[in-house]
């Protein structure tokens, strides 16, 4: 199995190019939002943990995250790998991560860091927020908030994976988002 993680600031088209990615290569793209809609929709004990959570206004704490990727790694059949998107974000996760897939004898074999300025990611997101109707980013406060965020718990996963000797960068602007997914698909040409 092959574990990829794609990187990179709220708007750097993580969502946007991993189903590129997942395609090409025969990877299950794992989203953590989407899995956890998932498991709340099924109805799993994990599930209805994390919904009662969300529901009490709490965030999902990162064990019930990580019971989640490695249920899904467990579970999901018929791939050659995985690519996880939203998770890790913070050094303990990504040292969980690590933790669950030496159990596997496995490591992770890339990062891939779509790389944006925080102008950009202010523009993408502001534009998402008025195209998708989605209130929750429309806020200059609530995208400085996210950026910020991003900063001080995500970055720092930079140095982490370039002392493991995984990370790479690639440009996620200018250009379409044909042109930027031609140059991440490269990317992970060259590293797979």
């Amino acid at each position: 199995m092959r574990y990829y993680i794609l990187f990179g600031p709220p708007g750097a088209g993580k969502g946007t190019h991993a189903g590129a990615i997942a395609a090409k290569y025969n990877l299950k793209h794992i989203s953590t939002g989407e899995l956890l809609r998932a498991e709340i929709a099924a109805g799993t004990p994990l599930g209805k943990q994390a919904e009662a959570l969300i529901d009490a206004g709490n965030l999902v704490p990162d064990e019930v995250v990580e019971r989640m990727i490695e249920n899904a790694f467990d579970t999901i059949k018929g791939v050659d790998g995985f690519l996880l998107d939203g998770f890790p974000r913070t050094l303990p996760q990504a040292e969980v991560l690590d933790a669950i897939l030496a159990r596997r004898g496995e490591k992770v074999n890339g990062v891939i860091s779509i790389m944006i300025p925080d102008s950009l990611v202010y523009e993408r997101i502001a534009g998402r927020a008025q195209k998708e109707g989605r209130a929750d980013d429309a806020s200059p406060e609530i995208i400085a908030h996210r950026i910020q965020t991003y900063h001080a718990q995500t970055e720092p996963l930079k140095a982490y994976y370039r002392a493991a000797g995984n990370y790479y960068e690639v440009d996620g602007y200018p250009g379409t988002i044909e042109q930027n997914r031609d140059r991440v698909l490269a990317l992970v040409e060259k590293i797979y």
